[in-house]
């Protein structure tokens, strides 16, 4: 839910071609100060066309907590060529950018991913209310509007767009929510299917809550955090040396280590339950923050969209790539096209019919980049109906394949320390949104890194004769036990390249197209987490998430399963306890793993494949 540029990416103060011509290109700031119906105010930033038009104009919404204000003073004109509005502005919109309550510029107090309340308690104010009252003042005060309004943002913006949805105001016609938070213990952020994010969780609480009027930088003493994430130890000493229960948030996750009432009011799925308004949900097969919440979304609004109003698009992307000016690559992952410039042209094109009446209305239901192929796809349903579901299975010999075990008794062992936890992206693990950080590129990092490590298990697939595109959710069915009494289990769907690719510097690299990590106390219950019986063999089921990917043929699919992931994931244990962030440092030990891969206990990886 990091912060997005939200406005320019450079501002031309440039004076020349300020005549008006067949675009809008030359727009002038104003800033308000907007009053809810609590009496609060919130500062707001207007850019609208700074020459008088015939056209009135829909009003385009970005609510923010990272700064809504530009380096530009009010009635200054500028330039939005280039700017981050360029396509959308110059065919003619009113630009609206305003801070959240409690932060910047805005008065009262913010509580990050606050629940939508107003609905059963009458006369609460949150998210929702707060743009509605704002919709209702623009359409008020804003001359020349033509009595539409729409909203959309990029990670934690995304997610307020999708709240401004629920119960909206009559003006407020169309949204797109990108990279939106969905469940912030299931999938999201702070917790993947339990396990505690801890580099990202610690640090992006201190950076949003520290200090209210900006983002702030947690002091770290050293450049490369492995070693000092290592050090910290228990979580409990996160407030005892560095935090002292300063960080609302922090506390939260101290407070709140299961699926509680605290988690399940606070996910989205507690109070969105169909779209309203239509709605564009967007997201990235590699979003290091929000990967889950536009999936998540799409699938619940899906169920109740009796109007046809939800939509969904998927690229190839790390979190909110498609907003930028370029995106034809990530990491050393080409995807032989600017796709973000794609992705604004639709944009503009879904925002032009709802709220200026151009175009047809006829979108796509679902518009998902095929990765391998690098191509644009388009889908009736998504995920697509017609694929087949097959399983490939791993091997006691380390391979993989699709024919299921038939021998009786077949595992792999490892030992997993957590005190030399395996590092998520190769090292120096710098600040997430530090100096020289590639937390931005991690999910398509060659994970060769690991592969050698004794602690890290890898099932190989042959070469493939033809291609293979897998389009829809993967899930993973991991067969375990352990010495411990608590494991985490991380699996990665892998392709790997051929040994001489025409890439020479692509030669064997190891592309993770899905990965996810399990806390295996919430295999049964994320409510009622529960112990291993040690030795016993049992069954997590792992959600992978949706992928379009083809296996090209030549390459070879490879299953990676480990249990530390760090330090992006915090440290199990392995000692069942009733609250790991109150773990003492005697509760962190060795324990030995078994991965089943027997006719009884095949371990595999389920595959929605398409018929070629």
């Amino acid at each position: 839910m990091k912060r997005q540029l939200i406005v320019l990416l450079l501002i031309s103060f440039c004076m020349k071609g300020f005549a008006q011509t067949d675009t809008f290109t030359i727009y002038k700031k104003k800033s308000v100060m907007i009053p809810m119906r609590d009496g609060t105010k919130l500062f707001t930033v207007i850019l609208a066309p700074a020459y008088s038009t015939s056209q009135s104009l829909p009003v385009l919404i970005q609510r923010t907590p990272y700064g809504a204000d530009i380096p530009l003073k009010d009635g200054n004109n500028f330039n939005i060529t280039y700017t981050g509005f360029s396509v959308l502005g110059k065919g003619g919109y009113i630009f609206v950018l305003q801070d959240i309550r409690g932060k910047y510029k805005s008065e009262g107090t913010m509580e990050i991913h606050q629940p939508i309340i107003h609905l059963k308690e009458k006369g609460k104010v949150d998210e929702s209310t707060d743009t509605y009252d704002t919709v209702d003042w623009l359409m008020k005060n804003i001359s020349n509007n033509n009595g539409k309004a729409g909203i959309y943002g990029v990670s934690y913006p995304g997610w307020l767009a999708l709240v401004a949805a629920i119960d909206p105001h009559p003006a407020l016609k169309a949204a797109s929510e990108q990279a939106c938070m969905g469940d912030l213990f299931l999938g999201d952020d702070f917790h993947h299917n339990g396990a505690f994010r801890l580099s990202y969780g610690m640090e992006y609480s201190y950076e949003v809550e520290y200090d209210k009027t900006t983002d702030s930088d947690f002091p770290f003493p050293q450049y490369d955090l492995y070693d000092w994430y290592v050090k910290l130890g228990s979580l409990k000493n996160v407030n005892e040396k560095y935090l002292h229960n300063k960080i609302p948030t922090w506390n939260n996750f101290a407070q709140h280590p299961n699926y509680d009432s605290f988690w399940q009011k606070n996910s989205t799925l507690s109070y969105v339950t169909h779209p309203e308004i239509p709605m564009m949900h967007v997201g990235g097969y590699f979003d290091q923050e929000d990967m889950n919440g536009p999936q998540l979304m799409y699938a619940a609004m899906e169920k109740k969209d009796t109007f046809n109003r939800n939509y969904i698009v998927l690229g190839p992307w790390n979190h909110g790539q498609w907003s930028r000016e370029k995106a034809d690559s990530l990491g050393k992952i080409a995807f032989e096209s600017n796709t973000a410039a794609w992705f604004q042209a639709l944009q503009k094109k879904w925002f032009d019919y709802w709220l200026k009446g151009i175009g047809d209305g006829k979108f796509n239901e679902a518009n998902c980049f095929q990765t391998g192929s690098n191509q644009w796809k388009t889908y009736n349903t998504w995920p697509p109906k017609e694929a087949v579901l097959k399983n490939l299975y791993a091997k006691a010999d380390n391979s993989a394949s699709f024919i299921k075990p038939t021998t009786e008794k077949a595992s792999l062992t490892f030992i997993s320390d957590p005190k030399k936890p395996v590092p998520y992206r190769t090292t120096p693990i710098e600040a997430t949104y530090g100096q020289g950080s590639r937390w931005r590129t991690w999910h398509v990092e060659d994970q060769r890194f690991v592969y050698s490590r004794p602690d890290v298990l890898s099932f190989s697939a042959d070469s493939l004769t033809e291609d293979m595109t897998v389009t829809g959710k993967i899930t993973a069915h991991i067969f375990a036990s352990t010495t411990g009494t608590d494991a985490d289990f991380i699996v990665k769907l892998i392709d790997v390249y051929p040994a001489f690719d025409k890439s020479l510097s692509m030669s064997n690299y190891q592309l993770p197209v899905a990965m996810e990590v399990f806390r295996g106390r919430f295999r049964k219950s994320f409510e009622k987490p529960e112990p291993f019986i040690p030795g016993k063999p049992e069954e997590i089921v792992i959600d992978l998430h949706q992928i379009n990917h083809t296996f090209k043929k030549g390459h070879r699919m490879m299953i990676q399963i480990q249990s530390t992931w760090f330090p992006v994931i915090d440290r199990n244990p392995q000692k069942f306890v009733a609250n790991i962030f109150e773990a003492k440092e005697s509760d962190f030990i060795k324990a030995e793993h078994t991965i089943y891969c027997s006719e009884k206990y095949p371990t595999h990886i389920e595959l929605p494949v398409m018929k070629q």
